[in-house]
């Protein structure tokens, strides 16, 4: 289901959210047990807690209902139970429940410190939806554009980037709650700082990339067609970028999955997992540039790294969620047109835990 395109963050500044996130709960999927429950209490002392991170319980969808047993699996783990599960009725067997992960970054108008928590008056840069199916059998990513024009509850109609600056987390959960109709379980803000870090420890990544351009962010620096090798400071330069493009946002949200899909694969190779202190340096220098919610601890991400232990590279699907190109907004902005009509399939695949069978298509301006 992977989308494919038609051609072949003084103090700190906010940036995008995804690969930094992307990688820690690969790194720790993959470990799994002892190793893993280490290393995430790495994850409880050095990452930033968002307290209130969610919405009045009465303005949310409702949660969603658990799912088939997770006993299925003999060799599950005894004592390791992430807060997706869940009793199963009329019994003690847990049961799975598919869980929703907000992925926030922002971009650099404003002054926050080294306050992520409460990040406010900072428009969210970079938007992403991690869907982790009940049957844990892979991962769905949905990109949603910074641009994309809807209602923010309680301010009107405007881009879905004001939401965070408006009314920090908590409005910007609302605000995706509002547009999927299901819950977000756990949120994360980013400081992309950390991404340049992980990519040096992995000695860089692999891209393919299917369109040449001079760098804005990496003056002087081009970007040829084709293989790429690219350490931390180029892929965050080709992440960013979106001024040397037709096709603006639009391409900038592809790169960014090229690069997310690279980071896991230099991840998931054997030379990084079997290596302890490598493995170790990777999430210290992750979490120090992390804000999560007081339920994204050390406990949940070790039961879902169990759970999720099977997941490889191939089964993170990525899409982004349906446009009708750009347009301008009454009062001038330069905006994205929501696909209100192809969305409904989204939605149906949120909340019926069916996005397996989603068929993306490719977004563009036009």
């Amino acid at each position: 289901m992977s989308e494919t395109p038609v051609l072949p963050r003084k103090r700190h500044p906010w940036r995008i959210a995804w690969g930094v996130v992307g990688a820690v709960l690969l790194l720790l999927v993959s470990l799994g047990g002892v190793y893993a429950f280490t290393l995430t209490r790495a994850f409880d002392a050095q990452t930033e807690k968002i307290t209130n991170a969610f919405p009045e319980d009465a303005l949310r969808p409702p949660v969603a209902p658990a799912a088939g047993p997770a006993a299925a699996d003999p060799n599950a783990q005894p004592g390791i139970e992430p807060g997706a599960a869940a009793p199963a009725p009329g019994g003690d067997v847990p049961v799975a429940q598919a869980q929703n992960i907000l992925l926030l970054g922002s971009d650099t108008r404003g002054t926050t410190g080294r306050d992520l928590a409460g990040i406010r008056g900072e428009r969210s840069d970079t938007i992403m939806v991690v869907h982790v199916p009940a049957d844990r059998k892979n991962l769905y990513v949905m990109s949603i554009l910074r641009d994309s024009w809807l209602e923010i509850p309680g301010h009107g109609t405007a881009k879905i980037n004001a939401a965070l600056s408006w009314g920090g987390v908590p409005l910007a959960v609302q605000t995706v709650e509002s547009l999927l109709g299901v819950r977000i379980d756990h949120v994360a803000v980013v400081d992309f700082a950390g991404f340049k870090g992980v990519t040096d420890l992995v000695g860089g990544v692999d891209i393919s990339n299917p369109i040449g351009f001079n760098s804005y962010h990496l003056k002087g620096h081009y970007f040829e067609e084709g293989p790429l090798h690219l350490n931390g400071t180029e892929a965050m330069a080709f992440a960013r970028e979106r001024y040397a493009f037709a096709d603006g946002d639009f391409q900038r949200v592809r790169n960014q999955q090229l690069i997310i899909q690279a980071v896991l694969v230099a991840i998931m190779h054997k030379s990084v997992l079997a290596d302890v202190g490598k493995t170790t340096s990777l999430v210290n220098s992750v979490t120090p540039f992390l804000a999560v919610d007081e339920g994204l601890t050390s406990a949940y991400l070790t039961g879902l790294a169990w759970e999720l232990r099977a997941v490889r590279e191939p089964e993170v699907e990525f899409f982004t969620m349906p446009t009708n190109g750009t347009g301008t907004s009454s009062d001038g902005q330069s905006i994205v047109n929501i696909d209100w009509s192809g969305l409904t399939a989204v939605q149906n695949g949120f909340k019926t835990d069916t996005l397996g069978s989603y068929q993306p298509s490719v977004q563009t301006m036009g």
